[in-house]
């Protein structure tokens, strides 16, 4: 299927979606996604769960768990809300953007825990999938966070990933951008195991899997030879962020290791845990630093279904 044939009916499936979640928020309030290993009873209003049959998990009926929800689908989510200064903006190689958090009381947050080093992580990327970028805005004391894209024509989406101080789990929240201009889209690469980007060659090892946690190693070579003396960025040798074609839905991955444990190698091999919520094709972005520069290696893999007993078709 074509780009611009998968937005249309990504935007009729989203018009379908918000139509959905409006009715049910409007006869019993807000809804959260039930996070793995809580019952819904007991998540949303304090009671005790009911045991017995009603009460049974998937996985006491021989079931398959149902998968955590992506994050990055929704503008606001248990309460806080990324609330953009503007969105519609032109193009331009250093476009101003701002943004706040907004928190359950409707006041911008300015205090955050740090995750990965950072206090926020902000990812723009058009829907496309091209342009993508990884950067970390300025907080003021106003809580209004700021930072320049590079942004080209067509509609963007963007990330705040972040933890509150006061709620302390971390959230991933998701926002549209319009863009003025001329817009040419591009279709989304095919699968592939190796990505360039600078002289360096970026190797894919591991399969992604719907429904169930994956490992995926990325190694890191240069003309030929390992590169074994990778930097520490975000900390850890590599940030890997992985996006779902189609909707855009951001995947949650975390490294194994870290620079600071003693234990792991610099290099070749970043390895990551990730979690595809569904078969299909996901683009890979991993962030690595070597001599000082960080660079950008982007890959689409695909995860396959995987059947009720747990093997993947």
């Amino acid at each position: 299927m074509n780009t611009p044939t998968k937005l249309g009916a990504y935007a009729v499936g989203l018009l379908a979606l918000f139509g959905a979640a409006a009715g049910v928020g409007n006869t019993v309030g807000p809804v959260d996604p039930v996070d793995a290993g809580h019952t819904s009873t007991a998540h949303t209003t304090g009671e005790p769960a009911q045991h017995g049959d009603h009460g049974a998990s998937s996985d006491e009926m021989g079931e398959p768990p149902v998968p955590e929800m992506p994050g990055g689908l929704m503008v606001s989510e248990q309460g806080y809300t990324l609330s953009l200064t503007q969105e519609l903006l032109p193009a331009g190689a250093a476009t101003p953007v701002s943004f706040r958090i907004l928190g359950p009381d409707g006041v911008p947050v300015t205090a955050y825990e740090e995750t990965h080093d950072k206090d926020l992580h902000f990812i723009a990327v058009r829907r496309d999938m091209t342009g993508f970028q990884h950067v970390h805005p300025e907080l003021g004391q106003d809580g209004q966070w700021s930072v320049p894209l590079s942004l080209t024509a067509g509609t963007w989406r963007v990330f705040a990933d972040f933890a509150s101080a006061d709620h302390g789990e971390k959230l991933t929240l998701g926002a549209d951008i319009s863009v003025a201009g001329d817009y040419q889209p591009r279709d989304v690469p095919a699968p592939s195991t190796t990505a360039q980007v600078d002289g360096y060659t970026v190797t894919l090892d591991g399969q992604l899997a719907a429904g169930k946690e994956s490992e995926l190693t990325l190694s890191v070579s240069r003309d030929g030879k390992p590169v074994t003396d990778l930097q520490p960025y975000l900390a850890a040798y590599g940030h890997l962020v992985a996006l779902r074609d189609g909707d855009l839905a951001y995947l949650h991955v975390h490294p194994v290791g870290e620079p600071r444990d003693g234990q792991t190698e610099p290099g070749p091999d970043i390895a990551f845990y990730a979690t595809a919520p569904s078969a299909g094709d996901y683009r890979l972005f991993l962030d690595f630093q070597h001599n000082g520069v960080v660079r950008t290696a982007e890959l689409t893999a695909r995860a396959g279904a995987t059947s009720t007993s747990g093997e993947e078709n």
